[in-house]
């Protein structure tokens, strides 16, 4: 930073350690390659001239909308169901992983997992569902 353009005194934009972001302070002292000592215009604390940091650009991130990642699962596995293989949902009826049941609010389902004691996760036309089971 020339010396001919800022002085003791004189205001300019630098990086406060206490309100950590960027504001207006004035120059307390100076150095042969520009300001030493800053006091923050909004804090009033003094320290060493810290340059203002540009802000960081933060990665675009693409999220799946967990509904529709669920309806393109079932479109992809509804071609290889056999609705007469369907086991009739009763909560004191035992099903394995990839078992097909059919429920009566919900329709054909696909048992994906067992989510623990008798309960298991159920794929159906309109989402994941938790249901009980044996």
């Amino acid at each position: 930073m020339p010396n001919s353009t800022v002085s003791t005194g004189s205001p300019i934009e630098a990086r406060c350690t206490k309100c950590r972001k960027n504001a207006e302070h004035t120059i307390v002292s100076m150095a042969e390659e520009g300001p030493d000592k800053v006091q923050c215009n909004t804090c009033n604390r003094q320290h060493k001239y810290r340059p203002p940091t540009t802000p960081k650009k933060t990665a675009a991130r693409r999220t799946v909308d967990p509904k529709i990642a669920e309806s393109k699962e079932w479109e992809a596995l509804r071609p290889s169901m056999n609705s007469a293989q369907a086991t009739d949902y009763s909560m004191t009826t035992a099903f394995k992983v990839k078992s097909l049941m059919n429920h009566p609010v919900f329709g054909l389902g696909l048992v994906q997992r067992l989510v623990g004691p008798r309960k298991i996760e159920v794929l159906f036309e309109d989402g994941k569902k938790t249901m009980r089971c044996k």
